[in-house]
């Protein structure tokens, strides 16, 4: 398989798996096979719990101001990636994380406002940087590990001021970047685990392990190590990309996120040809606060192939 059909089955991949997971977010285990029991049989696209036919979330959203603030900027500019958030936050989308709201409107510049905030709630664990890390991912995976890892965790910071966010964000970008040279990420975790602040690892260890299951998670799927660790359970316990999918959504609680996450890492490893067409046909992503801007299918490859091509 080309690299370029990985790259794009990761871009797209992810944002299949947040259209298909929105409309399940805060529902119950089980709920995504209960309305569609047969795989294969389509109709999964159907929209529901205000999102419409294939329509992203705020993760693709983001990851797509994400891409275009690195081509567009030449590389990371952190300010501008900040600034792009926060034109899309004074937008109104549909859905925001309460976390990443707080931090994008609290009037503090690009480099305080995330510390400013976790300072003050102490609670800035959740999985919202690493909802909108697929395109990061594929941009900086020529750079290596470590360049990588170190990119993940400074553009999480942007809104994220608990280094756990940081770290699984990092754990994510180098999964990716293994599945893109056409290795199965799982083989590679003893070694990424061991490039994992030590103040986290204990915690990634745990939800990473080829045992575990996501109901053994102690806390809701999300905060960004019980999402990051039902993704990798989802690739690990399946054979194919819209298997992943499926059992991501069946999990409940945040789906459109494990969804996403689980799709970002299969579709990099499987590539766009294992992304069923009729998921997306019908995939559109809106970009609030961008001239109403809608990217569709030929769009998200266009940006895959210039950023990873």
């Amino acid at each position: 398989m080309k690299r370029i059909q990985r790259v794009a089955g990761a871009v797209v991949g992810a944002a299949v798996g947040d259209a298909l997971g929105g409309p399940f977010e805060f529902g119950p285990p089980g709920a995504f096979s209960a309305r569609f029991p047969l795989p294969g049989t389509g109709g999964e696209m159907s929209g529901g719990g205000g999102w419409g036919p294939g329509e992203a979330t705020d993760d693709t959203q983001m990851a797509v101001l994400v891409a275009e603030s690195l081509l567009e900027r030449g590389g990371l500019d952190l300010p501008d990636v900040f600034a792009r958030f926060q034109r899309w936050a004074a937008s109104e989308p549909k859905d925001i994380g309460l976390q990443t709201e707080e931090v994008l409107t609290n009037g503090m510049p690009w480099d305080l406002a995330a510390a400013f905030h976790f300072q003050v709630s102490r609670r800035a664990a959740g999985n919202g940087s690493l909802m909108r890390a697929s395109t990061s991912a594929v941009h900086f995976a020529p750079a290596g590990r470590e360049a990588t890892m170190e990119a993940a965790r400074r553009i999480a910071a942007l809104t994220h001021g608990d280094r756990a966010a940081w770290e699984g964000t990092a754990v994510f970008h180098e999964l990716v970047r293994v599945a893109l040279e056409g290795t199965d990420p799982l083989t590679v975790l003893p070694d990424v685990l061991a490039l994992v602040h030590p103040d986290h690892r204990g915690r990634y260890a745990t939800v990473l392990a080829p045992h575990w299951h996501p109901e053994q998670a102690t806390e809701f799927n999300g905060a960004v190590w019980p999402c990051l660790g039902s993704a990798v359970w989802a690739l690990r316990t399946t054979s194919g990309f819209e298997e992943a999918i499926r059992a991501a959504i069946d999990l409940g609680g945040d789906t459109d996120t494990v969804a996403a996450v689980t799709g970002g890492l299969a579709g990099a490893y499987y590539g766009l040809d294992a992304i069923p067409a009729r998921w997306t046909r019908p995939l559109h992503v809106p970009l609030p606060g961008f001239g109403g801007r809608v990217l569709r299918l030929p769009d998200l490859l266009h940006l895959a192939h210039r950023l990873g091509g």
